[in-house]
């Protein structure tokens, strides 16, 4: 509040008596009368400052006495997770709440099951949690939900330092940044330890390089009937991922996945489709890559790093690691590897009474020391916890089986709206895409359409879905 300016009155009447005058002679001198000056005025400018002044008094008192009655922040944050089992963040929330005497945090795991409908129902209800798990892609559908990290918090310049590049750009809006991941993943490529070493062979590095070891390492029966595959690649039905791979495939040929026609458009689906349509190493009658690989029958497998826990489940014995995703050809050395980045985040709710606790809980759960605890209780449940999301942790991973190859490639990894299972229900952003690029690889794959007329229907539909979340079609 500006200072208060108080001008004096410079047109008040000093006070004014009546003069007596000289007597003549004492004979004549009238009786003694009594003269009576006018009272002074109280000034009315101090009038108003002392009123002022009491209303001041009165309302700070007021305030003080009244104020926590009035204040909708209640120091309980409610948290909605999705992934983690209560048990795993337990240990974190308990230790904040230690340092922050008076805060309670509830944390309520979710089941995926159309999580993005109850969320935004919820949210639109006013019900909504303090704190909320959210996919990378989806910012545009919860814009007007996600409240602004204060740069009180971090600044964005400290955020873009911390965070890799792809982190930064999934959750800038406006000038705003909505959101903080605890963990980060993208896509990587499996390898059959025992497949490999049987061949002889070694994993590829180029796209060119996969086609050829996949049709290598493909083995068919008498029948014609495919008994080991080389590469799970060409499908909708029965590929896990396949919205992600395509994706991939397109980012690292230039392709503007909001507009996808042209000839590098063409190139890459027509590239994802050729391993069922022509190399015949993936076919429909084949389970999904994730049960075909943890079976023993799959050379090479692209997924997140999260498969490798139901990969696991399914064949303890399995022998396999990771290496980074195949390139196309670089211009130069210095080119960064482009992987395709999919994860989930925490963002704060807008209309949250505790925002401000919130956000400094985020802070404090995306601290290095912090992120380290729950790398370590995730790990005591499972074989090992989500991959980093801070570039200077890159090191501390850099070496693992698993992660390691997604830590590798975290500095050029890109994201999209094309992205499998985030539940976000048959009118979320990634459905509604998903679809489109659904139908196109199904006419490429039995012949009914070209990849240019394909093509020029995904593109029509995906203008339409861009438009209605609010994002600029170039």
């Amino acid at each position: 509040m500006p200072p208060l300016n108080i001008y004096q009155n410079n047109n008040t009447q000093s006070p004014v008596g009546v003069p007596v005058g000289t007597p003549d002679s004492p004979s004549n001198v009238p009786p003694p009368q009594v003269v009576l000056l006018p009272k002074k005025k109280f000034p009315k400018i101090l009038l108003v400052v002392g009123i002022i002044f009491l209303l001041a008094v009165l309302g700070f008192a007021a305030f003080k006495l009244l104020g926590k009655s009035t204040d909708k922040s209640s120091g309980n944050i409610t948290w909605w997770g999705l992934w983690e089992d209560s048990s795993i963040v337990a240990p974190l929330i308990s230790s904040y709440e230690s340092s922050h005497p008076g805060i309670k945090i509830t944390y309520i795991i979710q089941s995926p099951q159309d999580y993005r409908v109850r969320l935004s129902n919820a949210l639109t209800k006013g019900e909504g949690p303090d704190i909320f798990t959210f996919h990378n892609t989806w910012t545009p559908m919860f814009k007007s939900d996600l409240d602004a990290l204060p740069s009180s918090v971090m600044t964005a310049a400290d955020y873009s330092k911390n965070f890799y590049p792809v982190i930064t750009s999934d959750f800038s809006y406006g000038n705003s940044i909505v959101g903080i991941p605890i963990g980060y993943d993208a896509l990587t490529l499996y390898i059959n330890q025992d497949i490999f070493d049987k061949a002889g062979k070694t994993p590829p590095t180029t796209w060119d390089g996969l086609r050829s070891l996949a049709k290598e390492l493909t083995i068919k029966d008498d029948k014609g009937s495919i008994t080991q595959s080389g590469i799970a690649l060409g499908r909708t039905e029965n590929v896990d991922h396949w919205q992600e791979i395509l994706a991939l495939l397109m980012l690292q040929n230039g392709v503007d996945l909001g507009n996808p026609v042209g000839k590098n458009a063409e190139d890459a689906l027509t590239f994802f489709t050729i391993f069922s349509s022509v190399d015949g190493v993936w076919d429909a009658t084949l389970p999904t890559s994730t049960q075909a690989f943890a079976a023993g029958k799959l050379a090479m497998f692209i997924a997140p790093s999260w498969r490798a826990f139901e990969i696991q489940q399914k064949n303890p014995n399995l022998k396999y690691k990771t290496v980074p995703i195949p390139q196309l050809p670089k211009d130069s050395p210095n080119e960064v590897d482009i992987t395709y980045a999919t994860y989930w985040a925490q963002g704060v709710w807008s209309k949250s009474p505790n925002k401000s606790t919130a956000w400094d809980l985020l802070n404090y759960l995306v601290s290095a020391e912090s992120l380290q605890k729950l790398y370590k209780n995730e790990s005591a449940v499972r074989n090992f916890g989500e991959p980093y999301p801070r570039t200077d942790m890159a090191a501390l991973l850099k070496d693992h089986p698993i992660i390691g190859s997604i830590i590798t490639q975290a500095p050029g990894a890109r994201s999209w709206y094309l992205a499998s299972r985030t539940f976000d229900g048959s009118t979320g952003i990634n459905t509604q895409i998903s679809n489109y690029f659904a139908d196109a690889v199904n006419a490429v794959v039995t012949g009914k359409k070209s990849a240019t007329e394909a093509l020029a229907t995904v593109a029509q539909g995906v203008a339409q879905i861009l438009v209605q979340y609010g994002i600029s079609v170039k």
